[in-house]
């Protein structure tokens, strides 16, 4: 599906302001927005990026506690790191706003109030913990105990960190109540429900609509959901910190909104204030109310549902019986994959992570966007390396891209005193031997397509050659008995100079802008680009004149990381595996720790029996549960099992099995689970079911 647009709004993910933002961040969601957004500008198109920081929720209540400080402490200090990272890095945000504003809050309560006035929001009263001790109840979070799924005595009342399952506070064995350690008690309490069942037939249209044109994870995600049917989600929290409802009464006292609900809203306040600051209030609605204007949600995968269901619902519950003010849905929610750091998952909580602020503090941020721009996860994960990173700078910015600019210009001032030398005609410049109309191809359908590696891969080619063409050309030779050609060797030269800082400028802008005063313009790229005006357009062509003035002076673009400047960094990289080491180590003596004794008649209760699996299918909203039916004998039952990241529903089926056939029943995420199936855990984590091998022994007792 085409469309033309007159102008675009990019967005990005909002990162919690409960720590800093790290390298996985930056990869995933940040830079490629940045480079897409500057790729935009340099053709002319009027486009605005939006950000901001997500500063509600309960992970931020926790620091505070923790830190016997008060919520505002934590994310004023937050946002101001994050923002400054993201500046130091070149991330050309237009507006960087704060869900904890007025203008936020203020945005938020307008849609509950327009949604709640419609009648379309559900009340529940339901049981939720309560803190007797603390006074008060108990989010998700704030719940901790036994994980029914693998038996973890610390996962949290939301999802067990150590396998993966999302849970509710009710499912855990042994609650704990994180304020004061007390067993929580079940009190009943009054919520607010978004039912985003009400919009499913529209939100299927919405994505069947985009399919073709969305990366393929991001309609997958979509329509599992939807194939699992949607169900009513709460919007509102018993806590203090958020954004208070807009109603009077005395059931809304002490509830604030659900972050999920109001952070996406960040969206549209965050614009109001850009719209505001440019002095024009409406400014805003050109970007998220004309069907002329394209909306870009850039996210991580693990953000994707939240954008291609839940936001849009809200949108449509509040165009829902309007004819004007109507809001427009994204064009394009390109979701990337996860970068990995040196094989490992980014883990803040494990402190297994290379935070940005940090990064920068010892390395340019160009040489660090160059190199994810390089590992774009863009359909698969990736990884970042130190090694990588150091090759990547010295062989191909440094070697390459550098040590050609700095030979063109230097040869340049010494010989010809700073000046081009002649012109280069179009058929000269077309006969170099590079075919310009199909290279800008391909980096246009790369940027325009979100595929960043691409790009970057394309524009170093175009370093390559233009480093290849100096070479060859020995203008330092040739110059003793031709300086025509020596003369037409550097203006083609500096001409490649001029086409490759603005190819590379998308991916490595403060470089560029380095370039462009070296070869003697004024001001910046930055300062070229506007709605209107096509620096784009002049790279595909000599843009440098015969007589054009260099600034007489060169400098070194990337100076070439030596071992030693990365091996502080080695070492903690080895510091960090010998801890994950030394966890797993301790988690693994703990695993072959026997339990404590028992006797043979307590043995003898346990029921073990072969059963063959019939049925298997995913439990909804239940990453790593599994539903099987199994036959027992010539009986069937219904059990759960927490194995769906080892097999897939078609590996189990015709499966022989071992189940503990007298368990009693327990309810798991709705379902009723009757038994358990046996599974061996390996070193690395991974179940293994007990498989017994035979014929006719489904039913058959384990001896």
């Amino acid at each position: 599906m085409t469309h033309s647009f007159k102008r675009t709004l990019v967005t990005t993910a909002l990162p919690y302001a409960n720590g800093p933002v790290h390298l996985g961040h930056l990869a995933g969601v940040y830079l490629p927005a940045d480079i897409y957004v500057r790729f935009k500008r340099l053709c002319g198109e009027e486009i605005i990026h939006i950000g901001g920081s997500d500063e509600h929720g309960v992970p931020i209540t926790i620091t505070a506690d923790r830190e016997g400080i008060t919520p505002q402490d934590v994310v004023d200090r937050y946002h101001s790191m994050n923002a400054d990272a993201f500046s130091r890095c070149g991330i050309s945000f237009d507006y960087y706003g704060r869900t904890s504003s007025a203008r936020h809050h203020q945005t938020a309560r307008e849609f509950f109030t327009e949604i709640e006035q419609k009648g379309i929001f559900v009340k529940k009263t339901e049981k939720l913990f309560f803190d007797a001790k603390a006074g008060r109840f108990l989010s998700d979070r704030y719940v901790t105990g036994t994980c029914p799924i693998c038996s973890n005595t610390e996962a949290n009342g939301d999802q067990c960190e150590q396998c993966g399952t999302h849970l509710s506070p009710l499912e855990l064995i042994d609650p704990k109540s994180k304020l004061s350690d007390a067993t929580p008690e079940l009190r009943e309490t009054l919520h607010w429900y978004f039912p985003l069942g009400r919009f499913q037939k529209q939100l299927e249209a919405y994505v069947d609509g985009h399919s073709e044109e969305w990366r393929q994870n991001v309609v997958n995600y979509s329509r599992t959901w939807l194939n699992q049917g949607l169900a009513d989600r709460a919007i509102t929290r018993d806590l203090s910190w958020g954004i208070s409802l807009p109603l009077d009464t005395d059931e809304a006292k002490g509830k604030v909104l659900y972050v999920w609900f109001d952070a996406v809203l960040g969206y549209i306040s965050f614009t109001r204030e850009w719209a505001e600051k440019q002095g024009s209030e409406e400014l805003w609605k050109r970007y998220w109310q004309d069907p002329e204007s394209r909306i870009i949600n850039f996210i991580g995968k693990d953000n994707v549902v939240f954008h291609t269901l839940m936001f849009p619902a809200i949108l449509m519950a509040w165009n829902e019986g309007r004819s004007e003010g109507l809001y427009q849905l994204a064009d394009n929610v390109p979701a990337s994959e996860f970068m990995n750091f040196e094989g490992r998952k980014f883990s803040k909580s494990r402190n297994y992570a290379v935070y940005l602020g940090e990064f920068l503090d010892s390395f340019p941020a160009d040489t660090l966007r160059y190199s994810i721009a390089m590992n774009y996860p863009e359909n698969k994960d990736s990884d970042f390396s130190w090694s990588d990173f150091q090759n990547r700078t010295n062989g191909e910015l440094a070697d390459t891209l550098g040590n050609f600019i700095k030979r063109s210009v230097d040869f340049t001032n010494s010989r010809f005193d700073g000046e081009v030398p002649c012109d280069i005609s179009p058929e000269e410049w077309n006969a170099l031997g590079i075919d310009w109309q199909e290279s800008f191809r391909k980096l246009e359908e790369a940027y325009e397509g979100f595929h960043f590696r691409e790009a970057a891969t394309q524009a170093m080619e175009i370093a390559r050659f233009a480093n290849r063409y100096l070479t060859e050309g020995e203008p330092w030779k040739t110059i003793k008995v031709d300086r025509d050609a020596a003369a037409r060797t550097m203006a083609v030269s500096l001409n490649l100079c001029h086409t490759l800082s603005l190819v590379f400028y998308p991916v490595i802008p403060e470089t560029c802008n380095r370039i462009h005063r070296m070869l003697g313009f004024e001001g910046t790229i930055d300062d070229l680009v506007a709605p209107g005006s096509r620096v784009w357009q002049t790279a595909i062509e000599p843009g440098l004149k015969k007589g054009h003035k260099l600034l007489g002076s060169s400098e070194i673009l990337f100076s070439k990381i030596e071992q030693a400047d990365i091996e502080p960094e080695l070492k903690k990289i080895e510091a960090l595996l010998a801890e994950a080491q030394r966890r797993e180590a301790v988690a693994e003596q703990a695993q072959i720790a026997f339990k404590p004794e028992i006797s043979f008649d307590d043995f003898q209760k346990v029921d073990l029996r072969v059963a063959r699996v019939l049925e298997c299918e995913p439990v909804k909203k239940a990453s790593k549960l599994l539903k099987m039916k199994l036959l027992v004998g010539t009986e069937e039952r219904q059990v759960l099992s927490g194995i769906a990241q080892y097999y897939s529903p078609e590996e189990m089926v015709g499966k022989q099995v071992v189940l503990v056939a007298n368990l009693a029943d327990r309810s798991i995420r709705g379902e009723l689970s009757q038994g358990m199936i046996l599974a061996v855990e390996g070193r690395d984590g991974r179940l293994f079911v007990v498989e017994p091998d035979g014929d006719e022994i489904i039913g058959n007792s384990v001896q």
